[in-house]
Order: structure tokens, then C-alpha cells, then sequence
């Protein structure tokens, strides 16, 4: 999978994430365990795209083919693993959750138009 097909299925999974938010169903415990392992296998395999996505958008900016910087990379992974727990935990406000996804949003749009352009 290439660093543009990537992006889109990030995407799609912060708008997944978005909505299980607003449906707002966060575990009457926090130490709910069964909750816990719902969650865990739900976020695992955007954890491992998340991580896979790292690798190339920084290769990308390295070799000066967009024009983003690697800290806004690295901000990007760390947002969206906090949105991660916070869609599923709403331990987080409503006003917080959507300054981290309009950041996520921007960063992937970035990159998506660029890649395009070149």
C-alpha cells in the first residue's frame, strides 16, 4: 500500500472515529475490561497503519517531495493515537476532540495534495 492509499484509509478512519464520538457511548468504568479489549481490537490495526504511514510520509519529506516538515508528521501519529482512545472514552471535550481532528484532517489533505501534484 503506497503513502497516498494510506492517507485515504486514515482518513476514512478518522471520520469512523468521529462518528463513534458523537454516538457518545463511553463504558460506565473506565477499568471495564471487556470494553478494553473491544477497543484494543478495533484501534490495533490502525495503530499498525498509523505507524506504517510514519515511516513513508517521513521518507517522503526527506527526500523533499512535499513540503511538510517532520515534526508536523510525528504531531499527526501522536493526534490521531489520542483520538484513538479519546472516540472510544469521550474523556476528552467536544471543543479539544475537533481542534485534533481538523489538525489530523489538514496534515492528511497536505500531503494528499501534494503527492497529487507531483
Amino acid at each position: 500500500m503506497n503513502l497516498e492509499q494510506q492517507t485515504k484509509k486514515l482518513k476514512k478512519e478518522l471520520e469512523r472515529l468521529k462518528d463513534i464520538y458523537e454516538e457518545n457511548n463511553p463504558p460506565e468504568s473506565k477499568k471495564d475490561k471487556q470494553f478494553f479489549q473491544m477497543v484494543k481490537e478495533q484501534t490495533a490495526p490502525v495503530y499498525e497503519l498509523l505507524e506504517k504511514w510514519e515511516e513513508k510520509a517521513l521518507q517522503v519529506v526527506k527526500e523533499r517531495k512535499v513540503n511538510l516538515h517532520p515534526q508536523q508528521v510525528a504531531s499527526t501519529r501522536e493526534n490521531m493515537e489520542l483520538l484513538l482512545l479519546n472516540s472510544y472514552y469521550v474523556d476528552v471535550k467536544r471543543r479539544r476532540y475537533m481542534e485534533l481532528n481538523h489538525s489530523i484532517l489538514y496534515i492528511f489533505d497536505q500531503l494528499l495534495s501534494e503527492l497529487q501534484n507531483n
